[in-house]
């Protein structure tokens, strides 16, 4: 029965249907034509059973957070901030678009928003430069796949929530291929530098840039503890290193902050005030990271705690730190973010309801028994099912395909000792990538659609790009260190 959902589930999509209604509809009459028409019942009644979830709750959460940021201007900041940074490379318009999506990652978590996002500042501003629209287009699309692997990452906890994984230890595990995928990108934008006769760019920071004095003294203290949580986090690896001293921590943390300030004073000297103002300005924005995985990786609070927290801080910096956004602003915040939370979360309660037809047919012991007969090299096994996942994220969001395959083909793999955690990294990232892969990539319509640009065009533009990220993929895959050294090193895996 199984084998014929994918083709009724496209027709119905081919007809306009929306997926979360393909989701339901597909099953729904698979089961009724095989004469299973009692389990209707139970299909339909977990898809409420799929959104009652309180881990679920993290994903409306860091939504708003990132709606609140966005509306806030933070991404104008963010902008800025690495073109200061980067924008004397050549082709640095590029690799600030890259470094952009990299630092919007933290803040939202999702590849539409960031090509809208990202795409909607730096596109036109590309195009003013010197860069063709397709060019431009492309290295935002490409580079927009960065935002649901680096952290907060609502496809991470999506697969947490399905799979029983700890959201902590994927959100970790994300962080180095997120970080590899962007430095592969930049190389390439390096390597096309002389094909294209990409622009030579200066260091371009605004002159006159101002500061509130209360922006100015959240940036100073929050630099400050985070040069000193950087130094004791080397600390502590050194002392692992050594045989586990046993110091206090928040000793060593109250002994290194004069240290963290006599080294910004020394930097203080060696750069202009204009480009202390840009830095200062993206302090409190890029805390939301590292609020989310520092209160996590301490104990403080949990990933959906986190997930609160997170708009609370997204609240004060917008509203009495940065004053980028007014009271008359929240009703449209609420609302497109809530907008947002229902699309993902029907679709994950449509993709669990799903499962139902999953687990009636079978299907994980047929699709496992087939799988093994192919191969019993897991090393083989892995490029095939890479493959795969590669073609599903052509064609379905990273959420629901996680949903569906996850508890399909995540105990196979496991059984032929592939870690949990790297599976899932395996199958975040493939999918991801596949949001940007002609010819049904959804990001490469965002982008079409904010730069004025046939998806055609683009997808012909993205192939060197895709190729590192395919690149990336089997890294990936074939060396487990890249995403299983973070966790296992923080203690969250074996």
């Amino acid at each position: 029965m199984l084998i014929w959902f994918l083709p009724v589930f496209l027709a119905f999509l081919l007809i306009g249907l929306p997926v979360f209604f393909a989701l339901l509809f597909a099953p729904g009459l698979l089961l009724w034509l095989n004469g299973q028409e009692r389990d209707l019942a139970l299909l339909y009644r977990n898809l409420y059973n799929g959104m009652d979830s309180f881990p679920l709750m993290a994903l409306p959460f860091f939504m708003l957070a990132g709606e609140l940021m966005n509306r806030g201007g933070i991404t104008l900041r963010l902008v800025d901030f690495s073109q200061a940074l980067m924008g004397h490379l050549r082709g640095g318009l590029a690799h600030v678009n890259i470094l952009s999506s990299i630092l919007f990652a933290g803040l939202s978590g999702s590849a539409v928003a960031d090509t809208s996002a990202i795409g909607g500042t730096l596109i036109p501003a590309m195009q003013k430069n010197g860069y063709t629209r397709k060019f431009a287009a492309a290295v935002t699309a490409a580079s927009s796949v960065i935002g649901p692997i680096i952290p907060p990452s609502g496809i991470m906890i999506i697969y947490a929530y399905v799979m029983g994984e700890s959201v902590a230890a994927l959100f970790l595990a994300g962080i180095v291929p997120g970080l590899l995928v962007g430095i592969g990108l930049m190389v390439m934008v390096r390597l096309l530098a002389d094909r294209y006769d990409l622009p030579k760019a200066e260091r371009v920071i605004k002159s006159g840039q101002s500061i509130t004095p209360l922006e100015a003294l959240v940036s100073f203290v929050l630099l400050r503890i985070n040069i000193a949580g950087i130094l004791v986090a080397a600390f502590n690896g050194v002392a692992a290193l050594l045989g586990g001293i046993d110091v206090n921590r928040w000793l060593v943390f109250l002994i290194l902050l004069p240290l963290a300030h006599l080294s910004l004073l020394r930097l203080r000297r060696s750069v202009s005030a204009d480009f202390r103002a840009v830095c200062k300005k993206a302090v409190a924005p890029l805390q939301t990271p590292i609020i989310i995985l520092g209160g996590i990786l301490i104990g403080v609070f949990t990933p959906t705690e986190a997930s609160a927290i997170a708009v609370a801080y997204a609240l004060i910096v917008s509203f009495f730190v940065l004053r980028s956004l007014k009271l008359s602003d929240l009703p449209d915040v609420l609302t497109k973010s809530a907008l947002s939370s229902a699309t993902v979360l029907l679709l994950v309660g449509a993709a669990v309801a799903f499962k139902t037809v999953v687990s009636l047919s079978h299907a994980p012991e047929i699709l496992a028994d087939t799988i093994l007969s192919l191969s019993q090299n897991p090393l083989i096994l892995l490029f095939l099912i890479n493959v795969l996942l590669f073609v599903v994220g052509m064609f379905l969001d990273a959420g629901p395909a996680i949903i569906i395959l996850g508890p399909i083909l995540a105990p196979i793999f496991v059984d032929l000792g592939v870690h949990p955690v790297h599976f899932a990294i395996i199958m975040s990232v493939n999918l991801t990538v596949g949001l940007a892969t002609p010819p049904m990539g959804l990001v490469l319509f965002v982008a079409s659609q904010v730069s004025g640009e046939k998806v055609e065009t683009i997808s012909k533009a993205i192939l060197p790009f895709l190729a590192v990220e395919i690149l990336v993929i089997f890294l990936i895959t074939y060396i487990p260190a890249i995403s299983m050294t973070v966790p296992r090193w923080a203690g969250f895996v074996q």
